[in-house]
């Protein structure tokens, strides 16, 4: 049997393991710690080696203290290298963090400012007030829609002259020239006639905004994506008297009482008759300027007693109903209201523009 005294000391050999693991600051140095505590030159390997010496009973408990002290090791080294591979992981990312005020001069990462609805959003919403707080509803539909809802139910049949009044955008869906983007907000007029029809849900009394596609070049007053809002009244005994009453009531109710709108004999296939509506120009308060082309009047939209062939399109009788439509752009309603001289400041992104309003 061998002497006691040359056997392994548990725990002064925990001890001083667990001192140095507690010193280690990486990785590669609790690696030095796993070998050099219990690699195969280890003092743990060295006593497992001398196991052989001992008489049975004896080999049996120091092979159990052996054992035990192999996995309060193997424990304490795997909790370390734990903790300190989070410490290098975190060290890392905090190294490879990029400061941008260091990048881009004048930027202050600690500022973050706000953003807010764009103008155009903001209008809608103002509009749909208005026109709420007159016993409207609001409706929308959809921004891609069929010839039939476009234009044919709106009384604009194929080689319609009337067409080249919108510069169309097609969609390669279906048939050719069967899809469009829709070039007004007219079509959720159809939607809604013909629902009201199905669940027998007349009158309508209702506003419908939405954006809008046509092939026109920008200037001043123009967009080729736009927004417009308009209005149909579906009822029993309306008359033109009742729509030049929402339009002047709208345009006092939106503008102010020192603006002024007027109707002038105008064409559009889906109502008759017609007209269009113009606004006292808010630029220049009438004296004539370059945005309203020297008239001193801005045209808003156009509006007309619902053509009674429209009404039986979508299966309503025009012998006992009629209604009224109008439409305006509210990319326009913005630009009187807040005196912009040109339209595409609405889409250029300027934040300077965007700050303002």
């Amino acid at each position: 049997m061998s002497d006691s005294s040359t056997m392994l000391d548990a725990v002064a050999y925990v001890a001083e393991a667990q001192a140095v693991l507690e010193a280690a600051t990486s990785l590669l140095s609790i690696d030095d710690v796993e070998s050099n505590f219990l690699g195969k030159k280890s003092g743990l390997a060295l006593a497992h080696r001398t196991l052989g010496q001992l008489d049975p009973e004896q080999r049996k408990t120091y092979g159990a203290v052996l054992y035990g002290i192999r996995q309060e090791l193997e424990g304490l080294i795997a909790g370390r290298r734990e903790v300190v591979a989070e410490i290098e992981r975190s060290a890392a990312l905090k190294a490879d963090q990029l400061d941008l005020t260091e990048v881009i001069p004048g930027l202050v990462s600690t500022v973050v400012r706000r953003g807010h609805q764009h103008l155009i959003s903001q209008t809608q919403a103002e509009l749909e007030d208005v026109f709420v707080g007159m016993g409207f509803t609001v409706a929308d539909g959809p921004e891609v829609e069929t010839d039939w809802f476009n234009f044919e139910a709106l009384n604009i049949p194929p080689a319609h002259p009337a067409r080249g009044m919108w510069d169309t955008f097609y969609l390669e869906l279906g048939d050719p020239e069967t899809v469009v983007l829709r070039t007004h907000t007219s079509p959720v007029q159809i939607h809604l006639m013909e629902e009201a029809v199905a669940q027998n849900a007349l009158p309508i009394h209702a506003v419908m905004p939405g954006r809008c596609f046509r092939r026109d070049t920008p200037d001043a007053r123009h967009l080729h994506t736009f927004h417009q809002i308009e209005g149909l009244v579906i009822d029993e005994a309306i008359a033109f008297t009742d729509l030049a009453g929402v339009i002047q009531t709208f345009t006092t109710a939106y503008f102010g009482p020192d603006i002024s709108s007027r109707l002038r004999p105008a064409f559009f296939p889906f109502t008759e008759p017609s007209a269009e509506f113009e606004i006292t120009c808010t630029i220049c308060h009438g004296g004539g300027c370059r945005t309203c082309s020297q008239t001193g009047w801005i045209e808003l939209g156009g509006c007309g007693m619902v053509d009674p062939a429209v009404l039986s399109a979508v299966g309503i009788d025009p012998e006992r109903y009629q209604g009224f439509a109008f439409g305006f752009g509210i990319d326009r309603c913005a630009q009187m209201r807040h005196q912009i001289a040109d339209m595409r400041a609405l889409v250029e992104n300027d934040l300077r523009f965007i700050e303002q309003f």
